[in-house]
């Protein structure tokens, strides 16, 4: 008869409440969430370390071409009468820009509009056999005006400039013109835009070394990324800006700036 012995170790069982599982489940998956993004932030690359700045250029320029017209009227009782009285101003304006001097080029006369004037006549009357006002209007042709407008395009500009301020002068002679302000522009603007900006780009490397140089012994390294900011041209010592961008034909002397922004390296 043999004797055999059970070896097996009885199992405890631990039962847990409800609440103390759930704790229990979401430490586990907490812990399990730091390990991650701690291991995720030894893996990553460092950030960059870049220096954003801005960098500006001004300069004084001088307009080198010039548009101006002026406007030649006549009157007449039909529109032949209109045509002659408004040719004859006409021909006396483009006579006074040529004794100027002007270029017969230069001189551009422009189509001749004739419209039929009317002025309201309004009358009022009382209907017979009743104290009823009635107001009547009727329109009445009183003539002809006819309109010309006559302009110059020149790099003269002092010569266009006084012919603009001289021209009203033949009103004496019954011609009825009047003179538009000048236009100013310059010419060569495309390539002193590529300029200004390479003088911007100078200045916005030399603020990033200005201000790494105060802040420690760190230097400026290469251009990482550069965008080109709005151009404004205004009048001469005219501060005024805009998101679009300015361009300014009133005055003679302007001043044209630019802005650029930079982003460069830090060694």
């Amino acid at each position: 008869m043999s004797n055999s012995t059970d070896t097996t170790k009885p199992t405890r069982s631990i039962s847990l409440p409800p609440l103390a599982a759930l704790a229990l489940a979401l430490g586990m998956i907490g812990s399990t969430f730091i390990a991650a993004y701690i291991w995720r932030d030894v893996r990553k690359e460092p950030e960059k370390n870049n220096i954003r700045v801005t960098g500006s250029a001004k300069k004084r320029i001088q307009s080198d071409l010039i548009e101006w017209s002026a406007t030649i009227a006549g009157k007449g009782n039909d529109r032949t009468a209109a045509y002659v009285s408004l040719k004859s101003g006409t021909d006396n304006v483009v006579a006074f820009l040529k004794a100027q001097g002007i270029k017969p080029d230069d001189i551009k006369t422009y189509s001749a509009r004739i419209n039929e004037e009317f002025e309201t006549v309004r009358e009022d009357k009382v209907l017979p056999g009743t104290n009823v006002p009635l107001r009547s209007e009727t329109r009445k042709s009183v003539g002809f005006s006819a309109i010309q407008v006559v302009s110059v395009s020149s790099q003269n500009v002092p010569q266009i400039e006084k012919a603009s301020r001289e021209i009203t002068s033949l009103l004496e002679d019954g011609v009825f013109v009047t003179s538009d302000e000048p236009r100013y522009y310059y010419t060569r603007l495309g390539e002193l835009k590529l300029e200004m900006l390479a003088e911007a780009a100078k200045d916005a490397r030399s603020r990033g070394e200005n201000i790494l140089r105060s802040a420690g012994n760190t230097e400026i390294g290469s251009l990482v990324d550069a965008s080109m900011g709005i151009i404004n041209i205004n009048p001469a010592n005219s501060t005024e800006t805009s998101t679009e961008g300015n361009n300014d034909t009133s005055s003679y002397e302007k001043d044209i700036i630019t802005i650029i922004r930079a982003e460069y390296k830090v060694n």
